[in-house]
């Protein structure tokens, strides 16, 4: 067996060019995206907890990101040559109009963070995204929405793959009581098959845009006017009840943090491809939020053995899916 090596070939006619981020530097930088990805659930569930208004808290991380990314374009130039790039290659067709609505799916994310991550516990939710981010993994490779084109799916992604949507469904199992939580599960499921799709689609616009700010300022521009829409949709249906916003400034760094790891996947996911960045990313994901849950458990989630034995699988489906296995005898060309 030898560690899965970035399968994007370069001496076929129209194929992309090959990435100069080693793979193993791409697979240790997505764990660290997905330990984010996991601070920022806590951070945005806790602010929208507090506010009791989770559209609101989506705004606002969203929101803030935007103002930091705005900032960005203002200083480097490059970004700016990227906007204009991006604009010549949707309008000669090179680059579709729909690949610049990643930001819908990280709306999304935010958004259910906002909204059920504080009641579910951060392992809870953070096992309902990784199922869907394994599912649109594998769909993302297999169509070649990703910079990297088509990949193959060798029986090692597809054995990790399927561990990773069982050591879900086991933790699942363990740490839901009554059918009455099981809807709240929904909305990270869909969030997470999202993420995927964005990954896929603002590693393309960075690749066009040939910079990572550019990408990311246009994933946060159209996530931002969803969730502005969004938040004074469900005001004017049910009221604006805001409980006051707090005074810790850490609650407010959800949107740094979306910058980073939106950036990061942008940069790696053409090394690595969707499937193995959504999978390095669940093993940050999965064993950051068990962390949290350990030292610092949301009130009324105390970490479940389900959640630990659960978080163990997963880990080991993402080592089974770096791994290509071969039969002994046949060595490569």
């Amino acid at each position: 067996m030898t560690p899965a090596r970035a399968e994007t070939r370069t001496d076929a006619p129209g194929a992309p060019a090959a990435s100069a981020v080693p793979v193993w530097v791409a697979l240790v930088f997505s764990v660290l995206i997905g330990a984010l990805y996991a601070v920022q659930s806590r951070v945005n569930g806790e602010l929208g907890h507090q506010i009791g208004d989770g559209f609101t808290a989506a705004v606002i991380s969203f929101g803030s990101g935007l103002v930091i990314l705005t900032l960005g374009l203002i200083v480097f130039q490059r970004g700016r040559r990227g906007l204009q790039l991006v604009a010549r290659a949707v309008k000669s067709k090179h680059l579709s109009w729909w690949h610049l609505l990643g930001g819908l799916a990280g709306a999304l994310f935010v958004l259910s963070q906002g909204l059920v991550a504080a009641p579910l516990g951060i392992a809870l939710f953070t096992v309902a995204v990784v199922a869907g981010q394994t599912v649109s993994g594998v769909l993302m490779d297999r169509f070649g929405i990703g910079p990297g084109g088509r990949r193959p799916l060798h029986a090692s992604k597809i054995v990790g793959a399927v561990l990773a949507l069982g050591a879900v469904a086991f933790t699942v199992s363990g740490e839901l009581r009554g059918s009455g939580a099981l809807w709240l599960l929904a909305l990270p499921l869909i969030a997470g098959i999202g993420q995927g799709w964005q990954q896929a689609v603002n590693g393309q616009v960075r690749v066009t845009a040939q910079s990572a700010l550019t990408a990311t300022f246009l994933n946060f521009l159209t996530g931002s006017i969803a969730l502005v829409l969004a938040a004074l949709v469900h005001g004017l249906l049910v009221g604006f009840a805001l409980e006051g916003l707090p005074g810790n400034p850490w609650l407010y760094t959800g949107g740094l943090i979306g910058c980073i790891f939106i950036a990061g996947a942008a940069l790696v996911v053409r090394t690595t491809g969707v499937l193995m960045l959504g999978l390095c990313i669940v093993a940050g994901q999965l064993v950051c939020a068990l962390a949290l849950d350990l030292l610092a458990p949301t009130q009324g989630h105390p970490l479940g053995v389900t959640t630990i034995i659960g978080t163990a699988l997963a880990l080991v489906a993402v080592v089974i899916a770096a791994v290509r296995w071969r039969r002994p005898g046949h060595a490569r060309a």
